[in-house]
């Protein structure tokens, strides 16, 4: 019996010690992951993000107790910062996720960032494998709340959930383009709050502007692997979805119910309208995409001794030689060996 066996045989131990594996980088990891990568493409891939402050824990929770409730089992990624002092997750998330614990449908995952940016850890996709072979239905992605600039959960989720909350500053501010554009549901959690109907007007207000998300959106941020396919995608698809906005109170579990059900409705649309397929080819060439920046870097350091990057830095620094010349030199040099 391997590793990959038990994971795929749903033993959450193993689970466990493979999520270690992949995160950490460690011998072995490839292996697994060309074991379990054919048992994947089941799950539902959701993300949930937004600024800090807006509740994203809080209505993890309740979409984890909902699911449950129909008896699906749920996956959960949390994303958290990373602890300065040990370089792991500082694991706040699973303090607002205690309602799920002793539930063996539930399997929660704190990952630390480690300095990556776009509010989502290195590793996440990998971890993504891993839960969807191990046969977890519904899959949620908290991010670690970066603002605007948390745009990479669109290159993982096939479903994204941007949280918005009442009181966070100005309005229009709070939802610029950068997040909104990667919105398939818009949530204003905190609805409780006198200030939340305005809040939705400014939403509705932006997405009267006709932003929406589709894998032809995705080319801008997705690298120049996606834009070599895509002609294959099928650039001039359009986008059929109209982004709904829904009122939540992720303490009482107000408006849950109906965000599960916007949920339900969009994955139906995504598997009847093709897009789902569009997004995960846009997705694997993203993933393709790092991993052959990072191969291709590891490649070059590697083969360039330290003193003569060393030579090369001073040099820029030194404004004899253009970083652009320096890093075309670079990589003819790597070409030729």
């Amino acid at each position: 019996m391997t590793l990959a066996t038990d994971v795929l045989a749903g033993n959450r131990r193993a689970l466990s010690r493979a999520l270690t594996l992949i995160e950490n980088g460690l011998d072995g990891r490839d292996e697994i992951l060309a074991e379990l990568y054919p048992r994947t493409g089941r799950a539902h891939l959701i993300g949930v993000t937004g600024a800090p402050g807006t509740g994203k824990s809080s209505l993890v929770n309740q979409l984890a107790l909902a699911f449950r409730q129909q008896g699906r089992t749920v996956g959960i990624i949390a994303v958290d910062p990373t602890s300065p002092f040990s370089g792991g997750a500082i694991l706040g998330d699973r303090i607002r996720m205690r309602d799920l614990s002793g539930d063996s449908g539930v399997f929660i995952r704190s990952m630390a960032t480690r300095g990556s940016l776009g509010g989502l850890a290195r590793a996440t996709a990998d971890a993504l494998k891993a839960f969807d072979a191990a046969g977890f239905e519904i899959i949620l992605i908290e991010t670690v709340g970066a603002g605007q600039a948390e745009v990479d959960i669109a290159r993982h989720a096939h479903t994204v959930i941007v949280v918005e909350a009442p009181g966070l500053g100005d309005d229009v501010q709070a939802i610029k383009a950068g997040i909104l554009e990667i919105a398939d549901i818009l949530v204003v959690n905190k609805s409780d709050d006198p200030r939340a109907p305005n809040t939705v007007k400014a939403l509705r207000a932006m997405l009267d502007l006709g932003s929406q998300r589709s894998a032809q959106a995705m080319v801008n941020h997705h690298g120049r692997v996606l834009e070599a396919i895509q002609p294959v995608i099928d650039g001039n698809s359009q986008s059929g979805w109209n982004v709904p906005i829904q009122l939540t109170t992720a303490t009482d579990g107000t408006g849950v119910a109906e965000l599960v059900a916007m949920l339900e409705t969009h994955r139906s649309y995504l598997v009847e309208s093709g897009e789902l397929a569009r997004r995960v080819q846009a997705q694997m060439a993203y993933e393709l995409d790092s991993l052959l920046r990072d191969a291709l870097l590891e490649r070059l350091l590697a083969s360039v001794d330290s003193s003569a990057m060393a030579s090369v830095v001073e040099q820029i620094a030194a404004r004899r030689l253009v970083p652009h010349a320096a890093a075309r030199m670079l990589v003819s040099g790597l070409t030729e060996a």
